[in-house]
């Protein structure tokens, strides 16, 4: 993800510390002629004084500067699936932070990385605790899934009800997605290795429905968990997003999660403000992270609908699900400063 960040900012770096070391060239050449003069002792001296306040010497960047350098770093964050709109963000709150400022020179590359990173954080929202949620409201807690046909719903589904399982949350399946051939077969398979209940009906039927027997039977049984299945839909078909309208009205989910594919690049910003106009999601799932070289998707819907990228899937067995971890994800891009 984002390989020429942390090179660039790098050479902006190198760059600038040599453009202003090269304006007193000259004064530090007289400097070295005179001392040339002075005796062994003395002149030790002075370069141990010359090193101290070479390495303590601070450099400011105008306007001119940052304007060259920050269209470099912008041209990245749009080739990394940034959203334009999001990459304009970022590079204007760093502007802000670093344009006509002092730093001390040595510490200048590392500055503008922590800044980069402060500015990124405030564009990603905090992913609330799911364990911590589904323990504080009442049983049966319900979880909605949304999102486009083979962005990786189903099998995330499967996922979610295998970590909240070994969490120690007892889990049933809702199969509401009674449109697609075969999909209910394949959650009913997914239920059948994860040792968890599928309640299903038949193809065509109402999808709310389906949600709605399901919530029952975790309600008879004191289950803790009910997690929906949705139909995929395109954002753009006007009656299967009221169909989804009518799913929440009827099962009433305490958490709608969109799950939307990490390497779709901007074609996901489209669908999750969709999806959130209709019904309004709490949390993102992005699918495929593991093989997403970019990056920058989470960025762009996190801040284009300003709500958290709860998981990522990093690949199809049961295990390959992540937390979304802030720490890691800008160790990912070359903003961890230990690297």
């Amino acid at each position: 993800m984002f390989k020429f960040l942390k090179e660039k900012i790098t050479n902006w770096a190198k760059k600038i510390s040599s453009s202003k070391k090269e304006e007193k060239k000259d004064k530090i050449e007289k400097e070295e002629i005179k001392e040339k003069k002075e005796s062994k002792e003395i002149k030790k001296d002075f370069w141990k004084k010359v090193k101290e306040k070479i390495s303590q010497k601070k450099i400011k960047i105008s306007e001119k500067e940052f304007e060259e350098y920050g269209e470099e770093l912008k041209m990245i964050l749009l080739e990394n699936n940034v959203a334009y709109d999001v990459a304009e963000k970022i590079i204007s709150e760093l502007k802000e932070e670093i344009k006509d400022k002092e730093f001390l020179e040595k510490e200048f590359e590392f500055t503008v990385k922590d800044l980069l990173k402060e500015t990124i954080s405030k564009v990603l929202a905090d992913p609330p605790n799911l364990i911590e949620e589904i323990k504080s409201k009442e049983k049966p807690y319900i979880i909605l899934f949304l999102g486009i046909n083979g962005s990786g719903k189903t099998t995330t589904i499967a996922k979610i009800a295998n970590f909240l399982k070994n969490n120690g949350f007892s889990c049933v399946i809702a199969a509401a997605d009674t449109f697609r051939a075969a999909s209910i077969e394949q959650i009913k398979e997914h239920g059948q290795k994860l040792g968890i209940k599928v309640i299903s009906s038949n193809y065509g039927a109402d999808p709310a429905s389906v949600g709605y027997d399901s919530i029952n039977y975790a309600k008879k049984n004191n289950i803790n968990v009910v997690l929906i299945d949705s139909a995929g839909r395109m954002h753009t078909n006007k009656n299967l997003m009221k169909e989804m309208e009518k799913i929440v009205r009827v099962c009433k989910p305490n958490l709608k999660i969109f799950v939307g594919e990490s390497i779709s690049g901007n074609d996901v910003i489209e669908q999750v403000k969709s999806f959130d106009w209709h019904v309004g999601i709490d949390g993102i799932i992005l699918t495929k992270s593991d093989v997403d070289e970019k990056g920058g998707t989470a960025l762009s819907v996190s801040y284009i609908t300003k709500k958290p990228i709860l998981f990522l899937g990093t690949g199809q067995n049961y295990d390959d699900l992540e937390i979304f971890n802030k720490s890691k994800f800008f160790k990912s891009i070359g903003l961890d400063n230990e690297n």
